[in-house]
């Protein structure tokens, strides 16, 4: 039991460690505004939005027969406990209209089958210029701008991604 309750708090941890920047994707009026919602679906008080305080919430509202499965979907885009940074992330992820970072990753895994962690530049163009929604050569140089590609021409679409969900750190400074 001991084992599981440090494995639940190490996730807790790490989601917290991986989204802490968010607080930087917002004005601090917003986070506010986030905090007081969070409070209102929070019903226990206890810091985290589990499946009774939703269920409490839109009792509230008038909606009594919600879904357990619903329910259970709502919390599993946390990916692990629903705290407030967890809470901001998501509202971050949705409102900014960018996939989460781990949805990105397996993206581009699909071009790396050997699990490198790098996808060739000039292969990559290629398909972005090619493929479903093709981007035109501007497109492709404004997004390698930012990109971190090695003296080989590697993308290193790990770091990519994080730029892509976190935000460029160059750019901000």
């Amino acid at each position: 039991m001991a084992s599981k309750k440090a494995k639940g708090k190490a996730a807790a941890k790490r989601t917290q460690r991986g989204s802490s920047n968010v607080f930087s994707m917002f004005e601090q009026s917003q986070i506010q505004e986030f905090k007081e919602a969070f409070s209102c679906i929070d019903q226990d008080r206890d810091g985290i939005i589990k499946k009774q305080d939703l269920k409490e919430t839109y009792a509230q509202l008038g909606k009594l027969n919600v879904k357990d499965e619903e329910l259970e979907e709502m919390l599993a885009e946390g990916k692990g406990p629903i705290n407030f940074t967890v809470f901001l992330t998501l509202f971050g992820e949705k409102l900014n209209g960018t996939d989460p970072e781990d949805t990105i990753l397996n993206a581009f895994k699909l071009f790396d089958p050997d699990g490198t962690g790098f996808v060739n530049k000039d292969e990559f163009r290629r398909l972005l210029m090619n493929q479903a929604d093709k981007f035109s050569p501007d497109e492709v140089d404004q997004a390698f701008s930012v990109a971190p590609i090695d003296a080989t021409g590697n993308i290193d679409y790990k770091s990519l991604c994080y730029i892509i969900t976190h935000g460029d750190e160059k750019e901000e400074s």
